[in-house]
């Protein structure tokens, strides 16, 4: 049995697929994130092949404590995890068997078992990997005619999240743009004027919060943490400019400071969907 150096056995979740395993990894990432618990390790398999393989991954799993997160869409090899798991008491979750079971059920489908169909390379592929590129080219307001071809663009004052936000909307095939504001350079008149019309998104967060941010990155960069950058009469100042150019464009407005990327995505994305059914509607 394997242990770490404090004498406990180190959390390990397997994750095994006959494709490329990143569903089965989502799944798991998301599962440890509701316990806050760093010490949780994920260790793939994939492309797992033949059937000597799950045994082998199986009797590691049991001997080491780990439990498994599998999409295997071969029935042959989901019917052997499934059996080599009940035989070495191993917990071991399906995370496509019971939705393709449930498919089967409802709509009286037949499952095609090729693993790797979620990556092939589709429109939808294509359509993220363009969307990233974009987000790279106009991220923090390099380029303002990225502001044109956007669509979505994100405002706000410097560490509200715009660039991470951006590259996880662009992973969704989402063309996101994002701008910074500050009080001494006047929003470009692509912005102002959004001939797009782009779902533009003020980001805001609590000024001591943004205070702690900003320290913390220069901190980081080596640098004082008393400069203006990170005083709160500045952040205030800013927090205060970007709010009035956000009143101004009547945009919607997403306080950051206690929400995840992928949450404020979510908003944002629905936001998006809302505005379509609206269009679609007139």
């Amino acid at each position: 049995m394997t242990e770490t150096e404090n004498g406990k056995r180190p959390k390990t979740i397997f994750i095994c697929s006959d494709g490329v395993g990143e569903t089965a990894e989502a799944v798991a990432k998301a599962t440890v994130r509701q316990f806050d618990d760093r010490d949780v390790r994920l260790k793939r398999y994939a492309p797992i092949k033949d059937e000597d393989e799950i045994a082998a991954i199986v009797e590691e799993a049991a001997r080491t404590g780990a439990f498994i997160a599998f999409t295997l869409v071969q029935p042959e090899l989901r019917e052997m995890m499934r059996e080599e798991a009940g035989r070495r008491g191993v917990r071991a979750v399906d995370v496509l068997g019971p939705m393709m079971q449930a498919y089967i059920d409802t709509f009286n489908g037949s499952p095609r078992s090729e693993p790797g169909l979620l990556h092939q390379l589709d429109e939808d592929y294509f359509r993220r990997i363009e969307a990233v590129e974009f987000a790279i080219r106009f991220d923090d307001g390099k380029d303002v005619r990225g502001l044109l071809q956007a669509e979505v663009i994100l405002i706000g004052v410097s560490r509200t999240s715009k660039t991470p936000l951006s590259v996880f909307l662009a992973h969704k095939g989402i063309r996101t743009a994002n701008l910074p504001l500050v009080p001494e350079v006047r929003p470009p008149a692509e912005l102002m004027e959004n001939p797009a019309d782009a779902l533009i998104v003020g980001l805001t967060m609590d000024p001591d919060r943004l205070r702690e941010i900003r320290g913390e990155r220069l901190r980081e960069m080596g640098l004082p943490g008393g400069v203006s950058y990170a005083s709160g009469e500045r952040i205030r100042e800013e927090l205060a400019y970007a709010r009035s150019v956000m009143e101004a464009l009547g945009c919607p407005v997403i306080d950051v400071t206690h929400r995840s990327i992928e949450e404020t995505a979510a908003i944002i994305m629905r936001m998006m969907h809302e505005a379509q059914e609206k269009r679609q509607n007139r």
